[in-house]
C-alpha cells in the first residue's frame, strides 16, 4: 500500500484501540533490566512478563546465575508466559552476549552515549531482537521507536500494510513517522495488548470486530479455522482378467490347483487331488453313507525257522524214507 494509506490506517488503528484498551505506562528500571524485561515481554502480555521478571529476581542469586542456568530451569520459573522456553532462550542468549562483550552486567553507561551509538551496541548483543532494541530505546534511552513483535506484525499483515521484507525483518518503515513521539509509548502499549490477545485467541469474534472497524476490507484476511484436508482419491487398481483357455504348464515344484493359481509343493511329493465343493441342490435327500467298519484280522502264524529243532514226528518221517528198519 502507499505511504499515505499506511499512515492513515495506523492513525485510525490508534484511535480504535483507545476505545477498547488503556495504555500501560513504562516502569522505571535500569537499562539491563529493561532489556531482560523486553526479552520476556516479546509476544506475551504485560502482567505475565512482570511476574516472570520478579520470580527470576527472587529465585536466582544474580543475573550471572541466570546466565549459566538451563533453559528448562528458567522456563519452569516462568509458567505464566505463553511461550516460556522461547523467552528463556532469548533471556539466556542476551545475558551471554552482554557478558562476552562487556564482562559485566552494567549497561547504565548507554544513557550517556549518543542515541545512535547506544542503539548500535544494543543491536550487536546476541539475542537482542528488533523488538528488544526498540523497547529499550523507547523506555530506557528516551528515543522514539515503536516495539513491534511477531504478534504485532500479524495484526499489520491482516490490514495488508506489510511487505514480505518488512515481515521477515520485523521493522515496519514509516511507523515512527505515522505516530508522533509524544504518542509513541501510548500507541506501542495499545498495539501490544491487542496483538497479544489476538495471538492467544485468533478466532475471537470480538477481536475480529476491532479489526473490521479499522479496515472493513480485511475480512478475507482474518484468521480462520483450518478446514480438514481432504485426502486425494486413490487411483483405481486395474484388476487382471482371468485367462481363458488351457492353463500353462506349472514349473517344477509347483502344482496347479485351479486355473490361475499355483500352489508350491515339495519336490517329488505326489499332487493332492483338488477337493470339489458340494453343489447346492444336489444330494440333499440322500442320507450320508456311514463309513465301513474295519475288522481286525488275526495275525498269520509265523513259519518255523531252520534253526528251530525238529520234533519227534519229523524224525520218523526221515527214517521211513531211508528204507532201513528202525531198531527196537
Amino acid at each position: 500500500m502507499a505511504s499515505m494509506n499506511r499512515t492513515a490506517l495506523v492513525t485510525k488503528l490508534h484511535k480504535v484501540l483507545k476505545k477498547y484498551y488503556k495504555p500501560v505506562p513504562p516502569v522505571e528500571r535500569p537499562v539491563l533490566e529493561q532489556l531482560l524485561y523486553a526479552c520476556l515481554l516479546e509476544n506475551a502480555p504485560y502482567q505475565p512478563a512482570e511476574e516472570a521478571l520478579a520470580r527470576l529476581s527472587e529465585m536466582f542469586f544474580d543475573w550471572n546465575e541466570v546466565r549459566v542456568s538451563l533453559v528448562r530451569e528458567l522456563a519452569e520459573a516462568m509458567p505464566g508466559l505463553p511461550q516460556p522456553e522461547e523467552a528463556a532462550t532469548r533471556l539466556k542468549r542476551a545475558l551471554q552476549g552482554i557478558f562476552e562483550s562487556m564482562y559485566s552486567f552494567d549497561l547504565e553507561h548507554m544513557r550517556k552515549q549518543n542515541l545512535g551509538q547506544a542503539i548500535s551496541k544494543l543491536q550487536k548483543i546476541a539475542g537482542s531482537s528488533s523488538f528488544v532494541v526498540a523497547h529499550v530505546t523507547q523506555s530506557a534511552l528516551g528515543g522514539h521507536s515503536i516495539p513491534i513483535d511477531r504478534a504485532a506484525l500479524e495484526v499489520l499483515a491482516i490490514f495488508g500494510t506489510l511487505t514480505n521484507q518488512e515481515r521477515n525483518s520485523g521493522q515496519v518503515a514509516g511507523l515512527d513517522r505515522a505516530i508522533p513521539k509524544s504518542k509513541g509509548v501510548e500507541f506501542g502499549s495499545l498495539l501490544h495488548q491487542f496483538a497479544a490477545e489476538l495471538a492467544a485467541s485468533p478466532y475471537n469474534p470480538q477481536h475480529h470486530k476491532v479489526l473490521l472497524e479499522v479496515a472493513p476490507d480485511c475480512r478475507d484476511r482474518l484468521p480462520k479455522r483450518g478446514a480438514k484436508k481432504k485426502e486425494p482419491p486413490q487411483p483405481a487398481v486395474p484388476q487382471k482378467k482371468p485367462v481363458k483357455g488351457p492353463v500353462a504348464a506349472a514349473p517344477k515344484g509347483i502344482v496347479a490347483t485351479k486355473p490361475g493359481a499355483l500352489a508350491p509343493t515339495r519336490p517329488g511329493a505326489p499332487a493332492k487331488p483338488a477337493v470339489k465343493a458340494p453343489v447346492p441342490g444336489k444330494g440333499r435327500d440322500k442320507p450320508a453313507e456311514k463309513p465301513a467298519k474295519v475288522v481286525a484280522k488275526a495275525p498269520a502264524p509265523k513259519a518255523p525257522s531252520k534253526s528251530t529243532p525238529v520234533a519227534g514226528p519229523k524224525k520218523k518221517v526221515i527214517a521211513a524214507r531211508s528204507g532201513k528198519p528202525k531198531p527196537r
